[in-house]
């Protein structure tokens, strides 16, 4: 009685895996390479020189620091030995000063830029997204699968390239 039970409960558990393999054989399947699709479109490459010119003067200042950090040192290094120690100790003060101001301005100025960056990509990504599902209800997409969670899928599934013409229209 127990090997008719277990042989049902088999057979039940068989055609059901059956079933749900044939439901998705019918549903339509795409994948699309978010990253590949960033890097082509135009306005990608137009946000990020419109956020460099944006940070052109913090750039700048954080670059001018930087030069005055290492004029000081090499300065100490030169000619410490000529150097009486009080201005030894105001040369490590100015160095000390600096090196603050940039670590202050440098942290701002990543939180500044970074947070401007994310801003910007998550615009791109709503018109990527906005394109994605209009390509998916135009072609009767039932899934449409970021490529980096598939291990392997057909090259005619992938639409990455009817994205990145869609999106490239929009500029």
């Amino acid at each position: 009685m127990k090997k008719i039970i277990k042989s049902i409960a088999i057979t039940v558990a068989a055609s059901s895996l059956l079933l749900t393999s044939a439901s998705f054989a019918a549903q339509k399947i795409a994948v699309v390479n978010i990253q590949e699709v960033m890097s082509k479109i135009p306005q990608t490459a137009t946000i990020m020189q419109s956020l460099e010119a944006e940070f052109k003067d913090d750039k700048a200042a954080l670059m001018q620091l930087e030069k005055d950090i290492k004029y000081f040192q090499e300065k100490k290094k030169r000619d410490s030995a000529l150097m009486s120690k009080k201005e030894l100790n105001d040369l490590d003060m100015k160095i000390g000063v600096k090196y603050r101001e940039y670590q202050t301005k440098g942290k701002a100025f990543q939180q500044k830029s970074g947070a401007r960056q994310n801003e910007e990509t998550n615009k791109i990504l709503a018109l990527v997204r906005q394109a994605i599902d209009n390509i998916a209800a135009k072609k009767q997409y039932d899934l449409v699968l970021e490529q980096k969670a598939v291990v392997f899928a057909k090259p005619e599934i992938n639409i990455s390239e009817n994205v990145i013409k869609q999106v490239s229209k929009l500029n």
